[in-house]
């Protein structure tokens, strides 16, 4: 006879508090799984009718890890829509607060929000457990503690150049509001080479950036792992080994559907930004792939589209982000007493050609493996190869976030060596109305800005996060969003601590906090409180 059974989960992030789940198990296994997303953003509306340059300053505040995302984001879409000229330094200083930026949350978020879910003991029977809590348990491995504060450096080097960080505000329109000078570029470098050889290659990797990237498969990334003690006691290779043997690759595997806005502009190709031109001049390529067709598509930011049947705000016909009005908040309600079949998230539902799409680094590794990629583009077909033999799942997730860490340390490197300190870093730009686009790869994946000026003020303004893409809800046909469905089919060893939904919807990095609660919804008992 089997048993049906509700859990509601709340808050599932270990960092922000505004992520809760709702799932019904039968015999232990998920099936069928709601996100809610608990907060009220509205930070467009505070923009309307402001003055354009406003998202400059309010939209990096959205976030306090990828705020130099939204900074990114916000000067893109006004260079659009005035039609600015870059300059190759702008560019190349853009790049590299980006790329410092997500740089750094690669160890922080692998220690301080993954790891220390394989530290717990449900794995307590697996030969490796006693070493992954030596170094992954949280504030007291070993590990955890280097990457944490290896994770500093990087925004460091953003700092230099940005003033500070979080929330910037050195990217503007016609360029960026820094001229380094030859001490900077020299500390830049000095920073990185000390994150470098306190984590990345010592702690992380156990051998040279330049050998890591040699590995094109599956069957390479074995052969490394094996290779030599070095690498196959390092903290990659103890992550590898552990998750085949913790079986993190038998489970979460969402919605099929992969999607990247692309970034780091080539500093030669984009001086005259354009929507249309963005494509071809990105250095880490857009795309949209049909897992299930394993079919490569261009990205078209007008084959975007969100829906609010399922979400706490006025309903609208779905629509592109240029076309949607503002939204109107609605009332909410708490997890336990909300209707699953009406409203129930402050997400929207974001769709691509009307499907669902996963958003995040195994998206963008997807799309280094696209054999259109122009010369200039990144190329690395180990994912495509990973997803043939495996398909996704926790540890696929996760082992793309990991694995973007060393090539884009070579970036860094190759484009401070690029910037020439006697020419300009911006040029002023003549303002107009009109419609504006600006996108990157934010750590977390696809994030974009839409905005109208009209009558010299800021009309309409729309924010789409990664976020959004994966803990969105239901869509006008009922078609689940990314962690949705990536938590179907999970098997849930002890409903007292359900771990495993938490590293399905960690694996996507959606945020969680220092608690997490489990309740019986219909006696409103606690079932179990977990301090971390």
């Amino acid at each position: 006879m089997s048993t049906v059974k509700e859990l509601n989960i709340s808050p599932v992030g270990r960092v922000e508090g505004d992520l809760d789940v709702k799932v019904y198990m039968e015999n232990g296994v998920v099936t069928r799984a709601h996100t809610q997303a608990s907060m009220f953003r509205g930070f467009e509306r505070i923009m309307q009718g402001k003055d354009p340059q406003s998202g400059l300053i309010v939209t990096p505040r959205i976030c306090g890890i990828c705020g130099g995302s939204h900074l990114y984001c916000a000067s893109s879409a006004l260079d659009t829509a005035w039609g600015t000229t870059l300059p190759p330094n702008a560019l190349l200083l853009r790049a590299l607060g980006e790329a410092t930026e997500t740089i750094q949350s690669i160890p922080r978020w692998f220690y301080a929000i993954f790891a220390t879910d394989m530290a717990n003991k449900k794995f307590a029977n697996k030969k490796l457990y006693p070493e992954v809590v030596k170094r992954f348990a949280a504030y007291v491995g070993t590990s955890f503690q280097s990457g944490v504060t290896a994770s500093g450096r990087p925004v460091e080097v953003y700092a230099l150049f940005g003033g500070q960080w979080p929330h910037s505000s050195y990217m503007v329109p016609g360029g960026v509001m820094c001229a380094p000078t030859l001490k900077d570029i020299t500390r830049a470098y000095s920073i990185m080479n000390q994150f470098r050889n306190d984590w990345l290659e010592t702690t992380w990797l156990g051998c040279s950036i330049d050998r890591y990237l040699q590995i094109k498969s599956w069957d390479d990334l074995m052969a490394w792992v094996n290779e030599n003690e070095s690498q196959y006691n390092s903290d990659l290779g103890l992550f590898i080994r552990a998750s085949l043997e913790f079986g993190l690759d038998k489970f979460g595997q969402g919605c099929g559907n992969y999607i990247a806005y692309g970034t780091y502009l080539h500093k030669d190709l984009y001086n005259k930004p354009t929507i249309e031109g963005r494509n071809k001049a990105l250095i880490s390529p857009s795309g949209f792939y049909d897992g299930h067709a394993k079919q490569f598509r261009e990205f078209n930011h007008l084959e975007v589209m969100e829906h609010v049947k399922h979400s706490w705000y006025q309903d609208v016909p779905a629509s592109h982000p240029w076309k949607e009005p503002i939204p109107t908040p609605l009332q909410s309600q708490n997890l336990e007493h909300t209707n699953f079949d009406d409203k129930y998230s402050w997400a929207k539902a974001p769709r691509y050609m009307g499907k669902p799409a996963e958003a995040g680094p195994l998206s963008r590794c997807i799309m280094y493996g696209n054999p259109a990629n122009l010369d200039h583009q990144t190329h690395d077909p180990l994912f495509l190869d990973i997803m043939d033999k495996f398909g996704p799942s926790v540890f696929t997730r996760t082992l793309a976030r990991v694995h973007e860490a060393p090539r884009l340390y070579n970036y860094i490197h190759e484009w401070l060596g690029q910037i020439r300190l006697d020419d300009e870093f911006y040029i002023k730009p003549e303002e107009k109305d009109g419609f504006g686009f600006g996108a990157t790869e934010a750590a977390r994946g696809a994030l974009a800005h839409w905005i109208e000026i009209k009558d010299g003020v800021i009309k309409n303004y729309q924010v789409m996060a990664p976020t959004t893409w994966n803990v969105g809800p239901n869509d006008e046909s009922g078609i689940s969003g990314p962690i949705e469905a990536a938590l179907e089919g999970t098997e849930i060893e002890d409903s007292n601590d359900p771990v495993e939904v938490g590293m399905v919807a960690r694996s996507f990095d959606s945020c969680l906090v220092c608690t997490v609660h489990a309740h019986d919804e219909k006696t409103g008992k606690q079932l179990a409180k977990f301090k971390l």
